[in-house]
C-alpha cells in the first residue's frame, strides 16, 4: 500500500514538472538569460524554513509528552535475561509478603501440545486485565533486549542498569505475541512474549 501512495506521488511530480518545463519552453515571455534572482531565493528558503521552525517546536513538545505515564492502574516490571524473562506484579503480594513474580521460558518443540505455536508459546504467560491502564518498568540483568508487543504498539529497549518505561490500554480480551527485537546472543529466537488479556474477575482470579 505505501508502495502505491509512494508511486502515485512520483508520477504526480514528475508530471508537474514537465508540464512547468513545456510551458516554461513555449512561453514567450520568458527570458532564458535570467539564470538566478537573489531576492526570490532568499524567500523561498526562508518561508519554508519558519515554518518547520514552527511546527518543530509543538512537535518537540508532544514528542516528549508521550513519554510520560500519567497515573496508571496498574504497574508491571518486565526483566530481561539471557533468555527469558521475569515478570513482577508490582501492585501485589502473595502469602509471605513479597511481590508476585514469574518466570517465562519458551516450551521446547518436544513438549509443545496441540494447539501450541512453535518459537512463540512459552511457560507462563503474562496475565493482565481488560480495559486497564497499564505501565510496563523494562530492564535487563546481561545485555540489551527489547521488549516488543506489536499489536499493542509496544516496543522498547531493556537497557542494564537503566529503567524505561511504556504504558497500554488493552481494550480486548485475547492473546497476544511478541518477541526480543534486539539481537542479544545466541538465544535470542528464543525469548518470546505471550500476553493474555482477560476480565478483571479472571485476572483477580488467577491472582
Amino acid at each position: 500500500t505505501m508502495m502505491y501512495y509512494m508511486m502515485m506521488m512520483m508520477c504526480l511530480v514528475t508530471y508537474m514538472l514537465l508540464s512547468l518545463m513545456r510551458v516554461f519552453k513555449n512561453n514567450p515571455m520568458s527570458y532564458k538569460y535570467l539564470l538566478h534572482g537573489t531576492t526570490l531565493e532568499v524567500m523561498w528558503t526562508m518561508f519554508p524554513a519558519m515554518m518547520l521552525v514552527l511546527m518543530a517546536f509543538p512537535s518537540f513538545v508532544l514528542l516528549y509528552l508521550t513519554d510520560d505515564v500519567v497515573n496508571p492502574a496498574m504497574t508491571m516490571k518486565a526483566m530481561a535475561y539471557q533468555w527469558y524473562w521475569v515478570y513482577e506484579y508490582s501492585d501485589f503480594i502473595n502469602d509471605n509478603g513479597e511481590t508476585i513474580q514469574l518466570e517465562s521460558y519458551i516450551i521446547p518443540d518436544d513438549l509443545l501440545e496441540l494447539g501450541q505455536l512453535r518459537l512463540l508459546d512459552v511457560d507462563n504467560r503474562v496475565v493482565i486485565p481488560v480495559d486497564t491502564h497499564m505501565r510496563f518498568i523494562v530492564t535487563a540483568g546481561d545485555v540489551i533486549h527489547c521488549f516488543s508487543m506489536p499489536s499493542l504498539g509496544v516496543k522498547i529497549d531493556a537497557v542494564p542498569g537503566r529503567l524505561n518505561q511504556v504504558s497500554t490500554l488493552v481494550q480486548r480480551e485475547g492473546v497476544f505475541y511478541g518477541m526480543c527485537q534486539e539481537i542479544c546472543g545466541v538465544g535470542h529466537s528464543e525469548m518470546p512474549i505471550v500476553m493474555e488479556c482477560v476480565s478483571t474477575d479472571n485476572f483477580l482470579e488467577w491472582l
